[in-house]
């Protein structure tokens, strides 16, 4: 489940990258490196639980699955909490530097 979380989260991503010219400019391309190493990574945790699982490997416990849904779900959560303090440091439209020099 954190394995179908993750690429979903990072091919949404790779669509809005690819499609919003003014998400290039936002930086999403950050949070699609980010899901595509957080599925990368999940990707190779399941073939090494495969080999050491075998076969029980597709026949998981609902309770299993609920608790690698949560994880997958905070992964998500976690990426996009990283990708807008990215965003507020670099700050590319100057949003929150005109915010602060107001003041």
């Amino acid at each position: 489940m954190t394995l179908l979380t993750t690429v979903f989260a990072a091919a949404i991503c790779t669509a809005i990258w690819y499609k919003n010219e003014s998400a290039r400019e936002l930086k999403v391309s950050t949070l699609c490196f980010m899901y595509w190493g957080a599925s990368l990574m999940w990707l190779i945790d399941a073939i090494f639980e495969y080999g050491e699982a075998g076969a029980e490997f597709f026949t998981p416990a609902p309770l299993d699955m609920l608790n690698d849904l949560f994880l997958g779900l905070s992964v998500v959560a976690f990426g996009l909490v990283i990708w807008l303090v990215i965003l507020l440091v670099k700050d590319p439209k100057g949003i929150v530097r005109k915010a602060l020099l107001k003041k």
